[in-house]
């Protein structure tokens, strides 16, 4: 096991409290908490037991549209992409619920070479990606942490053409704080890690062996990437292992100490759901399985407890639910995923990690997306620009991010379009396009066709 960690007080026995306890669910104090839900400040622990036993259909109405309300006004409708790029699925974990699980031996394991690697990142920039989150089991070569390390600057050194990676985000094992420096000097934008449940007992028997067994060590890990100078993390738990009502309760106290103690909150929190793995027999009968009735409801009430963060649904869902929670809160999708090493050139699911639910391409994604009324964006600004940490959420609480958040993925999808799209998708991406623009407030609409301008005349990421 690990030494000493820097963690929060989770304090199980009082969220338990929270969630024995008879909720207010009349419908006053139902809109109570909405109205000041929607005046973007969060919500405290005590309102959300409330929210989370809605049955109500009027209610659980107002609740969705004051979610709707909070994502639009924080950042409009755009909606980010980005792909996973696996690495290696090299493990040494006993995760009962993952395919990397280091008994599974169904699982072809691999490493990707740095040409391999490249050879990745050049066919999703053919696609049209511009953002990766960089993934690897929680056990690397024998170079341990450099491999990942030449691995994104593999990511960020690889052209297509005139064509690159504009930002990686990392997904990787817990560090201490040392390793958290060095990931930082190779310019990472976000640090992903997911607690998987924050419920002790059900963690030591979901992770009986291996490194990850280790609950407080994961616990404290985005305190000891904080403290290491890296101030865009993104949390999460993957629903299914536990109660959502406890680990939605878990995620707010995680973003509360967060912000408490370093200025910020998380940049992003994610929402997996668990989905079949192959040789993992938990994954076909999830302990607290999370229907899809409750899913809508728990990304509703973490838009409306948490307003300020980016909202990650992943290719897990499939497409029916997706569109319907882009409406709910979510901020954030992966695109076209493969979730093996060369996936996206071998187009082999053998060693995949998880099944996926959503299989369409990026070009169908982002069509689709259109064609909704969302906005489609492959920006990646923020990073670039310094808003990120405590600066990010100074724009993001009182709303002022969606100044630049529309005019940024306006451009992008314009580039996409011209770039990367097929007919149809450019055909719905430059309708919504013209539409966005003469929906726009005449300074913004201003700046933002000012960009979509520069796009047209030939040059390429073009952000404010």
């Amino acid at each position: 096991m690990h030494g000493p960690s820097e963690s929060f007080p989770l304090d199980e026995s009082a969220l338990g409290l929270l969630l024995e306890g008879p909720p207010r669910d009349d419908a006053g104090r139902i809109r109570e908490i909405l109205a000041r839900a929607r005046g973007l400040d969060g919500l405290d622990e005590a309102d959300l037991p409330s929210l989370m036993a809605l049955r109500d259909p009027a209610l659980l109405a107002e609740l969705f549209e004051a979610a709707k309300a909070v994502k639009e006004e924080i950042y409009g409708r755009r909606i980010v992409l980005f792909a996973p790029l696996y690495v290696s699925n090299l493990c040494g974990n006993e995760c009962l619920y993952c395919a990397f699980r280091a008994s599974n031996r169904e699982l072809p394991r691999r490493a990707l070479s740095q040409a391999e690697i490249a050879g990745e990142v050049r066919h999703l920039l053919r696609q049209g990606h511009k953002r990766v989150v960089l993934v690897a089991g929680e056990a690397y070569p024998q170079e341990g942490l450099d491999y990942v390390l030449k691995a994104v600057r593999t990511v960020y050194a690889t052209r297509e053409g005139a064509e690159s990676i504009r930002r990686v985000n990392v997904n990787i094992a817990p560090l201490d704080v040392d390793g958290f420096r060095r990931l930082r000097d190779v310019e990472i934008g976000t640090y992903q890690l997911f607690q998987e449940t924050y419920h002790r007992g059900t963690y030591a028997r979901m992770h009986p062996a291996g490194l990850k067994a280790d609950f407080d060590w994961r616990l404290g890990c985005m305190d000891r990437a904080m403290l290491a100078g890296i101030d865009d993390v993104g949390i999460g738990a993957l629903f299914g292992l536990h109660d959502w009502r406890f680990e939605l309760l878990a995620i707010l106290r995680h973003a509360r100490h967060l912000e408490a103690r370093f200025g910020c909150g998380p940049h992003t929190i994610s929402v997996p759901r668990i989905e079949p793995a192959a040789g993992s027999a938990a994954s076909e009968a999830p302990p607290s399985a999370v229907t899809d009735a409750d899913f809508r409801k728990l990304v509703a009430i973490l838009r409306l407890a948490v307003p300020y963060t980016g909202l990650i649904l992943s290719t897990r869902e499939r497409p029916e639910i997706r569109r319907e929670v882009f409406h709910l809160g979510i901020s954030q999708i992966s695109a076209g995923s493969r979730t093996n090493p060369g996936g996206y050139q071998a187009e082999d699911g053998t060693s995949a990690q998880f099944s996926l639910g959503d299989h369409r391409g990026l070009d169908e994604v982002v069509r689709d997306l259109a064609e909704t009324g969302f906005i489609p964006s492959f920006c990646t600004s923020c990073y670039r620009m310094g808003r990120t940490g405590a600066d990010f959420m100074d724009l993001a609480k009182p709303g002022e991010i969606k100044l630049h958040c529309e005019p940024n993925a306006l451009s992008t999808l314009q580039e996409f379009a011209e770039d990367h799209a097929g007919p149809a998708t450019r055909q719905a991406a430059e309708a919504l396009v013209a539409a966005s623009l003469a929906g726009m407030e005449e300074g913004a609409r201003t700046r933002a066709e000012a960009m979509v301008a520069r796009v047209r005349r030939g040059e390429r990421d073009v952000f404010c």
